[in-house]
This record gives C-alpha cells, sequence and structure tokens, in this order.
C-alpha cells in the first residue's frame, strides 16, 4: 500500500506537483497519463524515494518515507536516465545490482532476462547492446528482485512492437504476482485495457 499524503514539490520558484492525495493499492496496475512536464515522472521520483517533498508525505505501509524509511524496501524502478554498467554482460549487472540486497538468486537473474526476451547466457557485453535490448535489461532489473512497488516510466520507450506486448504481459504477470504497479506511458490507448485505474496528470496534479 502506497499513501500519499497532502503532496507538494517546488523545484525553483515552481510547483511541479501540487496537493496529491491518493492510495495506491497491492495487486493492481495503474496507468498515469499525462503530456510532459505534467508531473508523472516527479510523482513516480517521490513515491521512489529519490526527491524530498517540499510539503506532505509518501507512506510505504505504516512507514513515512524520509523519516522511517530513505527508499521503500521492495521497489523496482525504471526511470530516465537509468545507468548500466556497459563493460558488462547483462547477466553481471543484475548479479552485480543482487549483491546489494541479495534478495535475488541466479535463477532469479536468469529467469527476468528471459522474459524480457534476452538470452541469459549471451556474452555480449552492454556497451554492444541496441536501444531496445538496453530497455529490455532496464526491464529486467525492475523485476528480478521480485518487488511489492513497480514504477515504470516510459517502459517501451526504444522497444519494437513485439516487445511492446512482452512488456504488457510481464505487467499482468507482476499484478497476479500481488505487486502494485504504476506506469507512467504515452502509450495510453495500448496500456489503458491493462489498466485497472487509469489517472492523468496536468499541472502537477492527479485525476482518477
Amino acid at each position: 500500500m502506497i499513501s500519499i499524503v497532502n503532496l507538494e514539490k517546488n523545484i525553483k520558484k515552481e510547483t511541479v506537483l501540487k496537493n496529491i492525495n491518493y492510495r495506491f493499492e497491492a495487486g493492481k496496475i495503474y496507468g498515469l497519463f499525462g503530456k510532459n512536464g505534467s508531473g508523472k515522472t516527479m510523482l513516480l521520483r517521490a513515491i521512489s524515494g529519490l526527491i524530498v517533498p517540499t510539503k506532505g508525505k509518501v507512506r510505504i505501509g505504516d512507514k513515512t518515507l524520509h523519516e522511517e524509511l530513505s527508499f521503500p524496501p521492495s521497489c523496482g524502478l525504471i526511470i530516465e536516465n537509468m545507468s548500466l554498467l556497459p563493460q558488462y554482460t547483462g547477466a553481471e549487472n543484475l548479479a552485480i545490482l543482487g549483491e546489494i540486497k541479495k534478495a535475488a538468486t541466479q535463477q532469479d537473474i536468469e529467469h527476468a532476462l528471459a522474459r524480457v526476451g534476452l538470452d541469459p547466457d549471451s556474452k555480449l557485453k552492454v556497451k554492444k547492446y541496441s536501444l531496445g535490448m538496453k530497455q529490455r535489461l532496464n526491464i529486467a532489473q525492475a523485476i528480478f528482485e521480485k518487488p511489492e512497488i513497480l514504477l515504470l516510466d516510459e517502459p517501451t520507450n526504444a522497444i519494437d512492437d513485439s516487445g511492446v506486448e512482452l512488456v504488457w504481459q510481464i505487467l499482468r504477470e507482476e499484478r497476479e504476482r500481488g505487486a502494485t504497479v504504476i506506469v507512467a506511458s504515452h502509450q495510453k490507448e495500448e496500456l489503458l485495457p491493462l489498466c485497472d485505474v487509469a489517472l492523468t496528470m496536468s499541472n502537477g496534479e492527479i485525476k482518477e
């Protein structure tokens, strides 16, 4: 459960998130739609703990971010400017990330790569990946530890049509697993049928 209470964020005298009150429940897909600059990415950053609210709070379960928690304890994230280690393979990238929480096995890593259509045994370095392959790897890193929360900002960027359907199927599977899935996307027509709840953001405000 994610509870947002009277959330506001100001950056350089501009209000980028404005009086947001909302509760996201487990086992649902939330589609977050809106124009560039509407506040979608900033809201995901707030939920992930990457920015500190100017006012209000974000609660993960019964604990408040930046008071009792620095970051959500179980969260998979895709957000702009994700960093991958170019000198390593996809599997090696996930293994390095996995050492932080030690929440995933080698089998989990291989399964996540296979789910996104990447070869777990490939020796190809990430620096040789296409943009689409890098985005698939981003999705794999978001899901491989089976997080309770998935925050995905434009997860189908640079992915071809067959890959897009693969992403949508992964979202369905993560919902069935019980995750809270929040997806910011421009692809409203394609994503909308998957959503349990569709939210629109405009000028830093959220509407259901």
